[in-house]
């Protein structure tokens, strides 16, 4: 071995997960923005592992396909278990990996999401330390239900563990249950698990048990339990039920650690952010908002009840309004949003601007200090700086067949309840008058005003 050891990790993620009651692999389940087994992998590699090798059987197809496409993508490894025959058969199916191995190999199982890297770090440096051929992480449960039960020796130490199926009555009272995470020496890993898919497997579900391997490392070299501080971290997610308070947990850990960074959470229940969110210190976030995706907000900005903000970058001192929508947007400093403001892919608000009720930005531009109050469709345009663009305006960006482009200066007046046909230019301090249809490009400092007369019949609701 080493002077410092090495990990790889394996993730069992090969079963379909019948009790979601889902046309979905259960490992593609979301939890906070992305599928459990990227949380699994995201702790595998924040505690150290080398390599991270994914086991996969159904849909593993659509498994891989997200795996590939991280950032990670080149420390993971694949191994296919096309038949479910138990964990140690699945481990097994793994075996090539096992040869020029890591001095250990991590088994996870990729339906407990909530094991994050510091806690499996910590268990694994003290499973080195007891220099045990192999190490396990166990829990106390007040209610251990059907999870398998930890035995231990006179001494302490774990002799074996007893699947609930096989347990007696004595066995299940204990209330200590194996949480299925192991650390394991990868060349003894390799020997025991020829030793158990070498024998019958004698049990009631007729299936090659990872547990197996306590026994085995109890003859030969001793067995480490290590018992975790919050057991809801080993929760597994077998049904909808579970997914949900799994969730839960993850969503009140991510919480605290952000108003500890300086986030105010007025009602942290009520409030989701994603993994992959980056908040600035002193926002405030009211109940009911949800932060997804590669969303950053900046220090000081206040966002409102209702809000979804997803894959956008919200500077500083921005006031999101209520039920705002953003996605794919950028919105600088100062900026005031909403309420019912929708930021569509493209959106790309200056410093200091307004985009206010009942506002649509698609693939637009807003320099400092424009502003669009209420009621107005802005797509595929560029709002020049300070220009104030007035209720019921919108852009005619789309003609049947092609895109195009709309350009307000700097300084422009558009009137209320205009409609500007695309291609089209307003010049820098034009004007348009009211309930005007813009179609030709108004040079700057002008007036354009396009409408039909008005005509008054005095006297006509008196006629018969």
């Amino acid at each position: 071995m080493t002077d410092t050891p090495t990990i790889q990790s394996l993730i069992l993620a090969a079963g379909l997960g019948t009790r979601m009651r889902s046309q979905t692999i259960k490992v593609l389940h979301d939890i906070l923005g992305q599928p459990m087994i990227g949380h699994v992998v995201d702790a595998a590699l924040a505690s150290g592992s080398r390599r991270v090798i994914s086991i996969l059987g159904h849909q593993r197809q659509q498994v891989r396909a997200w795996l590939d496409e991280q950032p990670y993508a080149e420390q993971l490894a694949y191994a296919f278990q096309d038949e479910q025959e138990g964990t140690a058969h699945a481990v097994w199916s793994a075996r090539q990996y096992f040869e020029d191995g890591p001095d250990y190999t991590a088994i996870l199982c990729g339906d407990v999401p909530n094991m994050d890297g510091q806690t499996l770090d910590a268990f694994f440096q003290a499973a080195i330390e007891s220099k045990k051929v192999v190490s396990l992480v166990t829990a106390r449960l007040d209610d251990p239900s059907r999870y398998g039960r930890i035995i231990r020796g006179e001494s302490g130490h774990v002799e074996a563990i007893v699947e609930y199926a096989d347990a007696t009555d004595e066995q299940r009272a204990i209330d200590e249950i194996n949480a299925g995470i192991y650390l394991v020496r990868t060349d003894f890993l390799a020997d025991a698990l020829r030793t158990i898919m070498e024998r019958p497997a004698d049990n009631a579900q007729g299936e090659y048990y990872l547990t197996d391997l306590i026994a085995l490392g109890a003859r030969e070299g001793g067995v480490f339990g290590w018992t975790v501080d919050d057991p809801r971290k080993i929760q597994g997610v077998n049904t909808r039920v579970d997914l949900a308070a799994a969730t839960e947990f993850a969503r009140r850990r991510i919480n605290e650690r952000w108003m500890l960074d300086g986030v105010t959470f007025i009602d942290p229940k009520a409030t989701t952010v994603e993994t992959t969110v980056e908040l600035g210190q002193d926002i405030v976030l009211y109940p009911g908002v949800h932060l997804a995706g590669t969303t950053s907000i900046g220090s000081g900005t206040t966002v409102e009840s209702g809000c979804v903000v997803r894959d956008s970058a919200v500077g500083e001192e921005v006031t999101v309004r209520s039920h705002c929508y953003l996605q794919q947007a950028r919105v600088d400093r100062g900026t005031a949003l909403g309420p019912f403001a929708h930021l569509r892919p493209g959106s790309d608000i200056g410093k200091n601007c307004k985009v206010g009720n009942f506002v649509e930005v698609k693939k637009t531009r807003l320099d400092d200090g424009a502003k669009a109050s209420h009621l107005t469709y802005l797509g595929d345009a560029h709002v020049g700086e300070g220009a104030n663009v007035g209720a019921g305006t919108i852009t005619c960006n789309y003609d049947g067949q092609n895109k195009s482009r709309t350009q307000i200066g700097a300084g422009a007046f558009i009137g209320s309840n205009t409609a500007l046909v695309a291609p089209v230019t307003v010049g820098e301090c034009a004007y348009v008058g009211a309930g005007s249809v813009i179609t030709d490009d108004l040079p700057p400092r002008s007036l354009g005003i396009a409408r039909g007369r008005q005509r008054t019949i005095e006297g006509w609701a008196d006629e018969e």
